[in-house]
């Protein structure tokens, strides 16, 4: 899948493409079960993301979205879902800021419905109700990260 859009309009040097994206790992765990389905739990969701880059060539990043949704019910963990969302993009003609807030703001949002599909679809093949994760808003949690790893390259 290849798909080429001019992000900005001013500047028709830019490039940004979608090469690939795919599931790169995923881990469903539900450490309780049979004893947790004969009741009926209504766990806490904690949800946590990391977002981390590779420049594979110039240009060329292999970006992953980290998804991790631990329920809890009291103490006991109810399910855990770890998932490795992934893609590779193509970033010309940006300056340093613009290739920082592609990567950390722009290519996770793109990311951000397959690893809610996924979590969803996991969650249901493990006997649990599904779960909608609630939509992310990167850019602030991408100035968030910026301000106390100012200089920070490669983790957001």
């Amino acid at each position: 899948m290849t798909t080429e859009e001019n992000t900005a309009a001013s500047d028709p040097q830019q490039e940004f493409a979608i090469h690939n994206i795919y599931l790169k790992d995923s881990s469903f765990e539900s450490p309780n079960s049979p004893q947790v389905f004969q009741t009926n739990p209504k766990p806490a969701i904690q949800l946590t993301l990391a977002v981390n880059h590779t420049e594979l060539q110039e240009g060329v990043y292999e970006v992953v979205l980290s998804v991790t949704v631990t329920a809890k019910e009291n103490e006991s963990t109810t399910f855990l879902v770890e998932i490795q969302q992934a893609g590779i993009f193509t970033l010309k003609g940006f300056d340093a800021t613009g290739v920082n807030s592609m990567l950390g703001i722009y290519i996770p949002n793109i990311l951000f419905p397959y690893a809610r599909e996924t979590v969803s679809n996991m969650v249901t093949r493990g006997g649990f109700p599904p779960l909608l994760l609630e939509p992310v808003n990167f850019e602030a949690l991408y100035a968030q990260n910026q301000q106390p790893a100012a200089g920070s390259e490669s983790t957001h």
